[in-house]
């Protein structure tokens, strides 16, 4: 293994095309949020059936994400990055080249599922060439490439289709990830697994409760979020009394965050992942007291949302740091499960915030995300105790 930073003189080359990856599969993933209209009126569906696209990209990578990297997790990593990106372009020529719903639907379950097992094999290939000490920084490079997806790709992509039409963007996110493709082919290292780790043990390390516990944590920061962003929209409109472009404006300004934070949050994982988590938690709970408590004061709401994306991305790196930590030599595999419990979050998130809205109002969306952040406060600091297990052998991409 040591011979990976003898054969990967340029390791920023590396992490440019895990992270330009990670940007490519995240931009196919939001831009259905984007042109959610132009895709139901197209496919002659309705707008809710046009949302279960993002649901099946969302249950793909939660489910199929591990399932994948447990069935590969024997191979190089530089073979399993190659392959989901082969598959990724293939899935998703099927709507940019005139696919009908039911096809559609099935191809985002399969994006989904490569999307999650590259986030896995990018996060073993980026901290197998950086220095342990920096291990948090090369993950945030690969969770950044997401979060910026939905700043800066979502946006853009969404531009192209209503100005080309809906499908026009999701070729132009294949025209990229083949140049992608071509550049992996040329830059990626060699990744092996070690020989002595084998797919079941891996598993027993990487399910173990101490790890779950930690999952458990990403879930509820992000039940917390997504409880409140997801319902944004209309909180501007009925609370702040903010609507048109202007809601563009805080939207942004949210994706913005969101990307700084996950960047930011790798040095502070490097420095002390736990005490970060409990920041970070906090820093989401604040946000959302904030906005509940001044939501009819533009400029308040403003900084509050930027402070939801701030703290709740700067969370990402930690999380996965403290996965890959604590799973040791299962490593491999339990580094695709904080992207699975993320989405499993969000999923909730929505779900939490719509019966909340049914119950007492768009404010109650807020509400329940900072009680949920609370109770993500004191998770934080338990996990804060948690240590891998004495037998554990150390984790694979820490030993370079």
């Amino acid at each position: 293994m040591t011979a990976i930073h003898r054969t990967t003189p340029r390791p920023t080359l590396v992490l440019a095309v895990l992270f330009a990856g990670a940007f490519v599969m995240g931009c196919a993933e939001m831009l259905v949020v984007g042109m959610i209209d132009l895709i139901a009126e197209d496919l002659t569906v309705s707008v809710p059936a046009a949302g279960a696209l993002l649901t099946a990209n969302a249950l793909g990578l939660a489910i199929g994400g591990p399932l994948l990297t447990f069935l590969t997790t024997r191979l190089d990593r530089r073979r399993v990055l190659l392959t989901t990106i082969v598959v990724f372009v293939v899935a998703t020529l099927l709507p940019a080249f005139g696919a009908d719903y039911s096809a559609f639907l099935a191809a985002r379950v399969f994006t989904g599922a490569v999307q999650g097992l590259f986030i896995a094999a990018a996060m073993v290939t980026a901290t197998s060439i950086s220095p342990p000490e920096r291990a948090g920084r090369a993950m945030a490079v690969v969770i950044t490439g997401f979060a910026s997806s939905s700043a800066l790709g979502m946006p853009l992509g969404t531009l192209l289709g209503q100005a080309v039409g809906w499908r026009g963007s999701f070729t132009a996110v294949v025209a990229v990830a083949v140049v992608l493709l071509v550049v992996a082919v040329r830059v990626l290292p060699s990744v092996p697994t070690p020989s002595e780790s084998h797919a079941v043990g891996q598993a027993r390390f990487a399910f173990a409760p101490r790890v779950i516990a930690v999952l458990v944590l990403a879930a509820l920061i992000f039940v917390a979020i997504l409880s409140a962003v997801t319902y944004l929209v209309p909180f501007l409109a009925a609370v702040t009394d903010v609507s048109g472009t202007a809601v563009g404006a805080y939207l942004m300004a949210y994706g913005v965050a969101t990307t700084i934070g996950s960047f930011a949050g790798g040095r502070f994982a490097d420095a002390n992942a736990s005490r970060a988590l409990v920041i970070g938690a906090a820093g989401v709970t604040v946000s959302l007291v904030v906005l509940f408590a001044f939501g009819g004061n533009p400029l308040v709401v403003a900084i509050a949302v930027v402070g939801i994306g701030l703290f709740g991305m700067a969370t990402g790196p930690s999380l996965q740091h403290r996965v890959v930590s604590l799973s040791g030599p299962g490593a491999p595999l339990a580094s695709s499960l904080p992207a699975s419990a993320v989405n499993a979050g969000i999923a909730g998130g929505a779900f939490a915030g719509g019966v909340a809205i049914d119950v007492a109002g768009v404010s109650a969306a807020v509400l329940t995300g900072a009680v949920i952040g609370a109770i993500a406060i004191v998770a934080a600091w338990a996990t804060g105790f948690l240590k891998p297990a004495a037998v554990a052998a150390p984790e694979p991409v820490a030993t370079h």
